[in-house]
């Protein structure tokens, strides 16, 4: 089991990485192709709606609700618990799809008001206004699409196949990119194009699942039924969930109703920086949150209070190890980062500069935003979903007020500092409501891994400084020039951070879930 575990990590991390890659191309060409402008502002807004719903209703609440349930279902005894479990995702799927056919209507029906509510700076401008809503109307229907595909994934994970599901949303990026680098410079609304681009891209990730499905015998035949006692269950579970399970998109949310009345870019600003922040926090916090939930789903199904706690540890440590460092480089080289990334056509200096601020502030609250994707499972596992509802109020209460107190003195970077420091608190308050209910507690060698990593961490960041300033001859490179640099300074400061690690006495089979669960010491 613990092999198997760490096996569907990496497979998880290493597709997530492929899509992360991939959305750095369709970023960069984003940025060439729209810049920063008040057309970028409504995109944005347009594209950031849906995604936020379907982490909502998808890869949040509904995830968190399904798999526990789907998983006590086919952990059942007795010859029929296959069938019963199949039934099941039939019933479950039908019953969905209609919540979210409804839901999209809505969306789309209500599109002026959506925009007036969720970016009202908008109003001061009539012809961005009417755009953002044009586009939320293309891009809103991408919300009934991936929830769908948000099922099929937790499916597929309940029974170990975790590979194409992460794989899905490089499609995504791959439409986005063709949108944007191939038909929207010859389109006289490129805005446009490219909304119509996220729409295909739902299609597509829908469309992929579906041999996956079939092959593990639970490609579900849609048959809705609010009655079935686990259908009823799942959307119980559901309704805390939405709330809880995404509180960092609802600060987004937030942050971007707020940005919508500061200069023009902010919006396109905070985007970008929230996009290279997902890239560690895809390809190892979604990774490892993925695959820990159905593991720690089968553990309380099995009443195996032992394993469900060192199985936790394990994903801590890994947290604590990776995010640590990540955060120390993302802030140390946010400035050759956005340069190398995103300063092409539209996208100027200045832009980069107000980018790599916000950057910055949210890199502040990635190790938290890594852990909250391991601690809240392990309420969601035990099907406690109202226990990160209540920290999940705390915490979004936290962020308007840091968001009053922060957004004057500094404006755009002063909101992802805000969300940043609710993840923070989000995260510490999942923590100790796990250890308060003995659910959880740490295993031997946390305080010296904890040395380990803050020295490890610290050489890093002091080898890498020089690097922090960009000057201008770095702006005016070529991007190969500029790949090429940010390509040695990442491996130098890898290089650095484990060669330390070394020194200071980590070893990695000292890592793995089987020695966790044997006490053996990092």
């Amino acid at each position: 089991m613990a092999n198997r575990l760490v096996r569907s990590l990496f497979a998880t991390g290493g597709m997530t990485l492929i899509s992360r890659i991939t959305g750095f191309v369709r970023d960069i060409l984003l940025a060439r192709l729209l810049g920063t402008t008040a057309l970028a502002d409504a995109f944005f807004v347009a594209f950031r709606i849906p995604s936020f719903l379907r982490r909502v209703f998808g890869e949040g609440a509904f995830s968190q609700a399904f798999i526990p349930v789907f998983a006590a279902q086919l952990h059942k005894e007795g010859p029929l618990a296959e069938d019963e479990a199949r039934a099941f995702v039939d019933h479950m799927a039908g019953s969905f799809a209609l919540v979210l056919l409804g839901v999209t209507a809505v969306g789309v029906l209500a599109a002026p008001v959506v925009i007036w509510v969720l970016a009202p700076g908008f109003l001061a401008d009539p012809a961005e206004y009417h755009l953002a809503v044009h586009l939320l109307r293309i891009t809103f229907p991408y919300l009934f699409f991936i929830s769908l595909v948000a099922m099929a994934a937790g499916i597929l994970n309940t029974r170990g196949r975790f590979a194409a599901a992460a794989f899905t949303p490089v499609l995504l990026n791959l439409s986005l990119i063709v949108a944007a680098g191939v038909i929207a410079p010859h389109s006289k609304a490129p805005a446009v194009t490219v909304a119509w681009g996220v729409f295909m891209g739902g299609i597509l990730q829908l469309m992929f699942q579906v041999p996956f499905l079939r092959h593990t015998g639970f490609l579900p035949r849609l048959r809705a039924s609010f009655r079935h006692p686990e259908v009823r269950r799942v959307f119980r579970l559901m309704m805390p969930g939405i709330f809880g399970s995404s509180i960092a998109q609802i600060n987004l949310v937030v942050d971007t109703m707020l940005a919508s009345f500061l200069v023009t870019g902010s919006i396109s600003w905070l985007y970008f920086a929230n996009r290279l922040l997902e890239f560690p926090l895809g390809i190892f916090g979604v990774a490892l949150g993925t695959v820990i939930l159905p593991h720690l789903s089968a553990q309380h199904v099995r009443a195996s209070a032992d394993g469900f706690g060192q199985s936790l540890d394990w994903a801590l440590r890994w947290v604590v190890i990776i995010a640590t460092p990540a955060a120390a480089g993302l802030m140390v080289l946010s400035m050759p980062i956005i340069a190398t990334l995103y300063r092409y056509g539209a996208f100027t200096a200045f832009d980069a500069a107000m980018t790599a601020r916000a950057l910055v502030a949210f890199a502040v609250g990635l190790p938290a935003f890594v852990l909250i994707k391991v601690l809240a499972p392990g309420y969601y596992a035990r099907q406690d979903t109202r226990t990160p509802v209540k920290i999940g109020v705390i915490a979004l209460v936290a962020n308007m007020v840091f968001n009053v107190i922060l957004i004057w003195p500094l404006a755009h970077a002063g909101l992802a500092l805000a969300t940043s420091l609710s993840g923070i608190l989000n995260a510490a308050l999942l923590y100790r409501g796990l250890r308060r209910t003995q659910v959880y507690q740490p295993g031997p060698g946390w305080r010296r891994l904890w040395l380990q990593v803050g020295g490890a961490t610290l050489a890093m960041a002091a080898l890498l400084w020089p690097a922090h300033r960009v000057s201008a001859g770095f702006f005016m490179a070529s991007g190969g020039h500029r790949a090429l640099t940010l390509a040695a300074w990442i491996a130098a400061g890898l290089g650095a951070y484990g060669t330390v690690m070394w020194l200071l006495g980590v070893r990695f089979k000292a890592l793995r879930l089987r020695s966790i669960v044997t006490n053996e010491d990092v």
